[in-house]
């Protein structure tokens, strides 16, 4: 025991020392300066997307983009020239975006599109100057919208938000070889300090018929098209005032009727409840809501899990999202996240299923108190359920983050779950969870050096060591190469009940080597060879080597936007306990206290995104465990733009085991359908059939948009057992919103 404690503290020692040589390493090149002139306007702006306003003419413009993609050194082919103006109460967004013809690919109607495969200018706002967070507003040359809210400052792609949604307008026209966009943004739309006479602003163009994409602040191509550290000025002619940001209510009722068909119940109810959103000055966001209802959401998609652990799903309700980052990014997002958002409202029932534990009420603050620190305050009460032995709980988050440097900052977070009452059911090891810890994430000014820095403290009744996390995570881009070493340690008793923490008493050592090549006069534009070995151990075993895997890759972009890769995969697995990979009833289980070694080959390819048909295909096969895997991925994409889209995403895995173990076939097929009528209707099917899960589910979903932000919604799910083709679980809901500004 002696041994172990000294082993983690020498470890939890390296990890100090990085945190305090990475504190320097925040002082690289920086992209040549551009700037725009923001003019202040007295006159009223028509949104026409005619331009026709003389300010219009006066104003000077963003202009002189660079390409992205295919190369990165020389102009756009097609430029885009951007003009603001503003008053009191909004931003006006002028934009004339050139092409070679009108043949622009736009699948669908439908708000918050993605960018890659169609035709889009994207504005990215830094308010606040600090190089991590930012306002991501865009449009198509059909007028589509999308906001997004970017945190992270652009380095990982989970930084993307796209569950955002704010009151803003848009219109286009489309011209001869070129397209007119005009926007006006409330002021109250974005989060910055008053007084402030200069927000960083960077914009980017996807243009199919040339297949440029373009930047408007050149970006190396080793880094992210959206990474906020290549980023230029937005001056204002004055000082920005106060925000007239209005409070923002927004009430719902849905009519829910459901059949349980496997616990033979039915339920016909109806629900009342909303949200309500106000702005504390100019940069802090007060979120209330009561009886929270989250039904209209699109339900997620069903995954395949042969391994032992739990696989984390992404948040999509509304109300966790803003500013999540606050809140969800301490840690190791795989191994050792404190908070994952979607614990709340999820509770075990007595058969320890997973199951809806209503949220009561709930109350958010967050959002930058001056130039450097930015707060997080998150409570929410969850409703009791005696039938299931669920307590009333409150749910509570505090966090802090101080700017340091140019784009790096240091993190606070303390986390509490506790039963605010006493049950009889209950047992004392349940009455509480509280984890606080802190994290340096460190981005130097050009993102050439990233990394990741944390340790935590989980407090649990009758636990009093081994309740520790740590971890840290360098890594160093260049356009050749990619360097990254990371670790993370989780003690045997480190608990956190509001996170989501796949396994404990581990050890995690991954390096990662990459080495990209950008070749001339190619139809590849960049292919890179990788080498990632992971290796875990169990601090508690004496150290023991439980797993590891080397995976070899190599990886190829091609200038038709298409991709191809190899890899090979070298694994070693200690099974520590019996396990059934193919979750047979009734199967005989692998033995654990049994160590296997197998390898596996897996290839990729992406067509094209910019056709009407579109594809990817993934096989795979080779040794698993003692046995044989044989598994193939594959998603068929058809645009008909841009009222339709269609796709069907099919997993097949062959298991094949040695007597007298058991072989499966496990099938997962999910076809999905998105019709959108104009901007305003929308209908989509989600079919999902899980062998694994023996479940067969149908969600249809129409919704209407009848005023901004303002929703009905039809929602009807349907699920079936596999085996027989019984109904299982049947529910229709009618839910209407609506977004009322006081």
């Amino acid at each position: 025991m002696v041994h172990l404690k000294l082993k983690i503290l020498v470890l939890v020692k390296k990890i100090s020392l990085l945190f305090c040589f990475f504190l320097f390493v925040d002082g690289f090149s920086q992209t040549k300066d551009k700037s725009v002139f923001v003019s202040y306007t007295n006159n009223p702006i028509t949104l026409d997307a005619d331009l026709k306003e003389t300010e219009w003419a006066k104003a000077k413009g963003a202009s002189g983009f660079w390409q992205y993609f295919p190369s990165d050194t020389i102009q756009a082919k097609q430029q885009a020239n951007i003009k603001f103006l503003f008053d009191d109460d909004n931003l006006y967004v002028g934009i004339k975006v050139n092409s070679s013809g009108e043949n622009y690919i736009t699948p669908s109607l439908r708000r918050d599109f993605r960018a890659g495969g169609n035709d889009n200018i994207t504005l990215l706002f830094d308010t606040f100057n600090d190089g991590t967070n930012a306002f991501v507003f865009g449009t198509n040359p059909y007028g589509v919208k999308r906001e997004i809210l970017l945190s992270g400052g652009g380095s990982e792609l989970r930084g993307f938000n796209g569950a955002w949604d704010t009151k803003w307008q848009c219109k286009t026209v489309i011209k001869e070889n070129y397209y007119i966009v005009e926007m006006i943004i409330p002021l109250s739309a974005f989060k910055y300090r008053k007084g402030e006479t200069k927000w960083r602003f960077n914009s980017y163009h996807f243009d199919t018929q040339d297949n440029e994409r373009n930047t408007w602040v050149q970006i190396p191509q080793n880094q992210f098209i959206f990474n906020l550290a290549y980023m230029g000025d937005m001056i204002f002619e004055r000082p920005l005032g106060q925000s007239k940001s209005p409070i923002s209510v927004i009430p719902y009722v849905n009519a829910i009727t459901s059949k349980d068909f496997e616990n033979k119940n039915a339920i016909t109810d109806l629900k009342f409840g909303g949200d309500a959103k106000f702005t504390v000055g100019n940069s802090l966001n007060l979120d209330l809501t009561f009886n929270p209802d989250f039904s209209q959401i699109e339900v997620d998609q069903q995954v395949t899990n042969l391994t032992r652990f739990e696989v984390s799903l992404p948040e999509r309700r509304q109300f966790f999202i803003e500013n999540s980052d606050l809140f969800a990014d301490f840690g190791n997002n795989r191994d050792a996240n404190p908070f994952f958002s979607r614990r709340i409202g999820i509770a075990k029932d007595i058969n320890d299923n997973n199951i809806q534990n209503d949220i009561i009420a709930g109350i958010r603050l967050s959002g930058k108190v001056n130039n450097d620190l930015r707060i997080g305050l998150l409570s929410m009460q969850t409703a009791e359920d005696i039938a299931n032995e669920i307590p009333t709980v409150n749910n509570s988050v505090i966090t802090l983050q101080h700017k340091l440097f140019s784009r790096s900052n240091l993190s606070f977070m303390f986390i509490n779950k506790q039963a605010t009452k006493d049950y009889n059911f209950s047992n004392n090891e349940n009455t509480y969870n509280r984890v606080v810890g802190l994290d340096y994430r460190l981005a130097s000014k050009d993102n050439a050096w990233v990394g990741k820095y944390f340790v935590h403290k989980s407090f649990s009744p009758n636990i009093n060591d081994k309740d520790y996390s740590a971890g840290f995570s360098t890594e160093y881009f260049s356009r050749k190469f990619n360097f990254r070493l990371s670790g993370v340690y989780v003690g045997d008793n480190f608990r956190s009940d509001l996170g989501f923490i796949r396994r404990t008493d581990i050890l995690k050592i991954t390096p990662k080597f990459e080495r990209t090549f950008w070749p001339k006069e190619s139809k590849i534009q960049k292919h890179s060879f990788s080498i990632i070995p992971i290796f875990i151990w169990k601090p508690d075993l004496n150290f023991q080597n439980s797993d590891y895997v080397v995976i070899s890759r190599w990886q190829a972009n091609l200038k038709n936007n298409s991709e191809f890769s190899i890899e090979m995969n070298n694994r070693f697995t200690y099974l520590y306990d019996n396990f059934d990979p193919t979750s047979t009833d009734g199967a005989i289980s692998l033995p654990g206290n049994n160590g296997y070694t197998y390898t596996s080959f897996k290839g990729n390819y992406k067509s094209d995104q910019r056709k009407k048909i579109s594809y990817s295909i993934n096989p795979s096969f080779g040794q698993f465990f003692n046995g044989e895997k044989y598994s193939l991925q594959a998603n068929l994409n058809l645009r008909i733009q841009p009222y339709f889209t269609g796709s069907i995403q099919l997993n097949y895995d062959k298991i094949i085991l040695p007597n007298p173990y058991p072989d499966a076939s496990i099938w997962l097929v999910g076809p999905k359908l998105d019709l959108t009528f104009n901007k305003s209707v929308f209908w989509s099917s989600f079919i999902q059939y899980s062998s694994q899960l023996e479940n067969f589910s149908v969600n249809t979903r129409l919704q209407w948009r009848f005023a901004p932000l303002s929703d009905l919604f039809i929602v009807y799910n349907d699920n079936y057992f596999t085996e027989n083709f019984g109904p299982r679980f049947r529910s229709l809901n009618l839910k209407l919103t609506y977004w009322l500004n006081i």
